[in-house]
């Protein structure tokens, strides 16, 4: 999560997700590591792109970006699209071998 002080849709989201989002099951295959926007370079993440606004939430596998949700609205949206990333991250299922 790009973050920076005074953000209010950054606060908003701590209130209505940052709250319980340590005890779901999207922590932890997402773990949730704030970053200061102004620290983008020395994160370590491979960013496809500058982070602009906050709050950025980015998903990281292997160190490189595969997605962002940028800005929040409501929980709805921002559970809606993290399962979107989520499912960037898991394995494709297998087709039924034939026989």
């Amino acid at each position: 999560m790009f973050e920076q002080a005074g953000c209010v849709y950054c606060q908003r989201w701590d209130r209505d997700v940052g709250a319980l989002y340590d005890r779901t099951d999207e922590a932890k295959a997402l773990p949730l590591r704030r970053v200061d926007i102004r620290d983008q370079k020395a994160s370590g993440i491979a960013l496809a792109a500058p982070v602009r606004y906050t709050p950025t939430f980015v998903v990281v596998d292997n160190g490189r970006e595969i997605g962002r949700i940028t800005g929040y609205s409501n929980d709805n949206a921002f559970w809606g699209l993290l399962d979107a990333l989520a499912a960037k991250l898991r394995p494709a299922p297998r087709e039924p071998s034939r026989i």
